[in-house]
């Protein structure tokens, strides 16, 4: 099948990509960074073939399966990380992406199929529950980049106060630049997560299925927005350190793979 041919040679060449930002990573190393960022577009580039293969199978815009949300949203991390390609000091930040984006990528091909999983209900809503899952998807590729800064913030961190440092330490953005980026990308992605809820309740009610607000899936999204709440609050504030505050963005994330991860036991989709 032509899809899946190409899916595979994106996923080798994504591979690929991540052994030369991580080989760049270890040691400074242009050449393979050119190589590994050019690899990344090619990446980019069967993605969206694949993703225009799928418009015309489906006649619209494939979102409403857990298959194509994890490759919109592995296609949307080739974006961003190819976009901080271009921005000085972004090595590590694109070894991290490239590895949150090849993962999704890698279990979409061995777990999912485009057949798996299709809707089987929510007819008459489609076009406020398309609104839900494209929000939702770009929420988390917003929320993965904040965590992917608190992360490498937690870690730079540790080491200045074991005061454990190299070359590869010094090529870090600084402290305060990675809890700017962090703040900033939770500050983009919370709103959107919000809006993706609001039209999900929307959806609901429409539908007439007012029982699915007490679905499992539905009260972890809750959680986690409500721990990003919390964390913009405590950021305004200013009363807590950088350190926390990582944390914090990293437990609202734990939450956010949690809900994807509970679609097994969701109704909300028809995704059983």
């Amino acid at each position: 099948m032509l899809l899946d041919g190409i899916y595979d040679a994106a996923l080798l060449l994504y591979a690929l990509s991540l052994l030369f930002v991580f080989s760049d990573c270890l040691r400074r190393n242009p050449g393979g960074k050119r190589l590994g960022t050019g690899l990344l577009a090619v990446v980019g580039l069967l993605q969206a073939t694949g993703l225009f293969i799928r418009f015309t199978q489906e006649g619209g815009l494939p979102i409403f399966t857990p298959y194509d949300f994890l490759f919109w949203f592995s296609f949307s991390i080739v974006v961003i990380s190819l976009a901080i390609a271009y921005t000085r000091g972004g090595e590590f930040t694109i070894l991290l992406l490239s590895m949150a984006g090849f993962s999704a990528f890698l279990l979409n091909r061995v777990w999912l199929t485009a057949e798996d999983h299709t809707l089987q209900s929510w007819s008459a809503v489609h076009g406020w529950l398309a609104m839900h899952v494209i929000l939702a998807n770009l929420s988390f590729a917003a929320l993965t980049l904040g965590t992917v800064f608190a992360i490498m913030y937690l870690f730079l961190h540790t080491r200045l106060k074991s005061k454990k440092w190299d070359d590869r330490i010094r090529r870090l953005p600084s402290l305060e630049t990675m809890d700017k980026y962090s703040y900033t990308s939770i500050l983009a992605g919370a709103p959107l997560l919000t809006a993706s809820m609001v039209l999900a309740g929307i959806s609901i009610i429409a539908e007439g299925q007012i029982p699915l607000f007490q679905d499992l899936k539905v009260l972890s999204t809750l959680t986690g927005l409500g721990i990003y709440i919390i964390y913009i609050v405590l950021k305004l504030s200013g009363r807590r350190s950088g350190t926390v505050m990582a944390r914090w963005a990293i437990a609202g994330y734990v939450f956010i793979i949690l809900n994807f991860l509970l679609n097994s036991w969701s109704e909300f989709h028809g995704w059983g």
